[in-house]
């Protein structure tokens, strides 16, 4: 038989009975639909997370003061509300390791935040010049903290963008304007440039001021919550991590690692346990939805085995003028292919769609990669096989003459 012979007799075979062809690729579209789409969603998240980590600063280390509950125990307690990081720990690793290309002390407490007619609880965080460099900030309006703020502990804050409106309402000009944290008034020097974020770590609701400043006149302490490090690149983010924890040993007189008073997170290792998280997720979501590319598979199959039975005598009287069991065979098996093939290109535009739509409307960020989508086409192909082979061979094994006697 041509292969134009077997592309006809397909088309017709499909659309003798349209309805029942359309509501079984259904199964398939949904299926496929619903991988790309999860999929997406998966991915988005993916990157989304890899993002909002990057943009936290390039290439970065944060120590944390904190100790361990016990030798062997992954639960740390106090992690950074703990007060084993001084100002001069950060001193001495500022001295140390001179490779690093910004080192940033930080002190962080949420505080009440006032002006005349507004208030807002927000994150404030005594630093350093540094912590624009560390942490990758830009200025949208006046200047971040200077050497000479840190030196003569002055009374200036630094808003997030998001703090700003809260305070001030939205692209207000707030440069010289007073605000109270603890009934003490500081002078707004600086905007910084809106970044993104939630919840309690977000930085564009922030407050940023001199660290001597947070130390002398809001906690008392010379203590910090945790310090940045910025590494000039990735490959020597290890080397100075292993300076530091050197330094950290020998500073605080620890000589069993295990009962360290201090941790470093290191940027990257952050970004892979990340990535590993949200592949995980990605995977689980497209096997959930895969289920019903099975259901599918099913209702191929099911209709195969209907057709088969329908067309019982048109198999003997091919069979009967010289058809090899190889043709009959082909012939089905080409059907339940291009059934799953049409329904799984269907079903990627269709979750493409869904894909596109649900970044459109700011629900969640996306990606739909040619992978993916290659994946999809893949699937399809596989499961008119394997769905529509037992069917095939038991159209391809019938006895013509009990075949044409079928009524």
């Amino acid at each position: 038989m041509l292969i134009t012979d077997l592309f006809e007799e397909t088309y017709i075979a499909l659309s003798a009975n349209k309805a029942r062809s359309a509501l079984t690729m259904l199964g398939i579209i949904i299926g496929i639909a619903s991988v790309i789409a999860m999929t997406a969603v998966g991915q988005g998240a993916q990157k989304s997370i890899q993002a909002s980590i990057q943009s936290a600063g390039a290439n970065m280390l944060t120590v944390y003061p904190g100790q361990q509950r016990g030798v062997g125990t992954q639960i740390r307690a106090g992690q950074g509300s703990a007060q084993t990081l001084t100002q001069a720990d950060a001193e001495a690793i500022k001295k140390t390791v001179t490779i690093a290309k910004g080192i940033s002390p930080e002190l962080s407490r949420r505080y009440q935040v006032t002006t005349k007619g507004a208030n807002t609880n927000t994150q404030v965080i005594g630093t350093t010049q540094d912590y624009a460099t560390v942490r990758n900030f830009s200025i949208q309006q006046g200047i971040f903290l200077t050497d000479k703020n840190i030196s003569s502990i002055a009374k200036v804050a630094v808003l997030g963008p998001t703090t700003r409106d809260d305070l001030f309402g939205t692209d207000a000009n707030v440069i010289g304007k007073i605000i109270r944290i603890n009934s003490i008034e500081f002078t707004v020097i600086g905007v910084t440039t809106a970044k993104g974020g939630s919840g309690f770590s977000n930085p564009d609701d922030s407050v940023f001021i001199p660290i001597t400043t947070a130390q002398r006149y809001l906690t008392g302490e010379s203590y910090n919550s945790s310090i940045g490090i910025q590494a000039p690149d990735e490959a020597s983010m290890m080397s100075i991590q292993t300076q530091v924890t050197e330094l950290l040993y020998e500073r605080h007189k620890i000589k069993d690692p295990s009962l360290a008073d201090f941790n470093i997170l290191n940027q990257a290792d952050i970004v892979a346990t990340a990535s590993s998280v949200t592949s995980t997720f990605t995977t689980l979501l497209a096997a959930i939805a895969s289920i019903s590319l099975l259901v599918g598979g099913v209702g191929i199959m099911n209709m195969m085995l209907t057709t088969v039975t329908e067309r019982t005598r048109e198999i003997g009287l091919r069979k009967a003028i010289g058809a090899e069991e190889e043709d009959i065979s082909l012939q089905f098996l080409l059907e339940s292919v291009a059934l799953t093939f049409i329904g799984g290109t269907i079903g990627i535009i269709l979750g493409w769609l869904i894909a596109y739509t649900v970044e459109r409307l700011g629900i969640t960020q996306t990606s739909v990669t040619f992978s993916t989508i290659g994946l999809a086409f893949g699937v399809s192909a596989a499961i008119g096989i394997l769905f529509g082979y037992y069917p095939a061979r038991r159209a391809a094994k019938m006895n013509p003459i009990e075949a044409l006697r079928f009524e």
